[in-house]
């Protein structure tokens, strides 16, 4: 919900970043207590995805651990979502519904995304996972959409502009398609957002554009990037569950994201893993 500031000065102000919420050093330490429980969650779900397993179990495995962690999984019950994690398969982009019925199968693409509240603070993230011998354009794709969130996070920098960072992101994606020698399409209905105290929060974060615009970025704000590739065509639909999201061509897709803090020493990745030193 915004903040309820309108008109001419509204729109300044949203530009300006006014309206989005900026933490002390202590919330963004905060925020990385949860963000480590979304990491240590997605390290244990790409543990256990191969063949012969379920999205379900794969969702028990998730809440579970969340839980274990003293935290609360964010996407449960949100807007009614059924399930602690959203698991997306092969053509399935974002918020593929956990089910007893969808199991992983030899060469399948399994894009686990995943939020965890701990304090009244919001870590989220999500992997693309290769489940037993994946063809090998699809695992350019998902390199390829992780080469991009990467650089998305590096531009999350103070003094430039929101935009910085979905240019980055579009340029590594159109360098890893001429390498690649592939069709790679970014899904442009979909993107990044802020999150603090809430799971979404105002900025919306493209995944494409010129960079220089929007908000200037500025420490203490905090960013969800998060890239979604297609195979081709990057058009969408929506399944009748009223979620799932995937690709109308039936083309596979990926989906990587981290949470990142912006700082005056830089970005600070937010759901790093603890073994790595969470800074992009």
């Amino acid at each position: 919900m915004h903040s309820g500031r309108g008109g001419v000065r509204g729109a300044i102000a949203r530009y300006r970043g006014r309206d989005i919420e900026l933490k002390t050093p202590a919330q963004l330490q905060a925020m990385r207590r949860a963000g480590l429980l979304v990491a240590t969650t997605l390290a244990a779900v790409t543990d256990a995805a191969r063949p012969g397993v379920s999205t379900a179990e794969l969702d028990a495995i998730a809440e579970s651990t969340i839980r274990a962690g003293d935290g609360v999984p964010s996407f449960l019950g949100y807007h009614g979502f059924p399930a602690s994690i959203c698991a997306s398969v092969n053509e399935q982009i974002v918020h593929g519904i956990p089910s007893s019925g969808q199991v992983l199968a030899d060469g399948d693409l399994i894009s686990v995304d995943c939020g965890a509240i701990v304090e009244g603070w919001h870590g989220d993230a999500a992997v693309t996972i290769a489940v037993g011998d994946v063809p090998a354009d699809d695992l350019a794709l998902s390199a390829a959409c992780r080469e991009a969130m990467l650089a998305g996070l590096a531009a999350a920098r103070p003094g430039g502009r929101l935009t910085d960072v979905s240019h980055a992101i579009q340029e590594s994606c159109r360098e890893s398609a001429r390498r690649d020698g592939l069709d790679y399409g970014i899904v442009a209905e979909y993107g990044g957002h802020g999150i603090g105290t809430s799971m979404h929060m105002d900025p919306f974060l493209p995944n494409h554009g010129d960079a220089g615009s929007g908000p200037k970025l500025r420490p203490g704000m905090a960013l969800a990037v998060e890239p979604m590739l297609t195979a081709g065509d990057p058009e969408t639909k929506e399944l009748a569950d009223g979620w799932t999201v995937v690709t109308a061509s039936g083309r596979r897709a990926v989906h990587w994201e981290h949470t990142v803090a912006i700082t005056e020493d830089g970005p600070w990745l937010l759901t790093a893993p603890a073994e790595e030193t969470g800074a992009a």
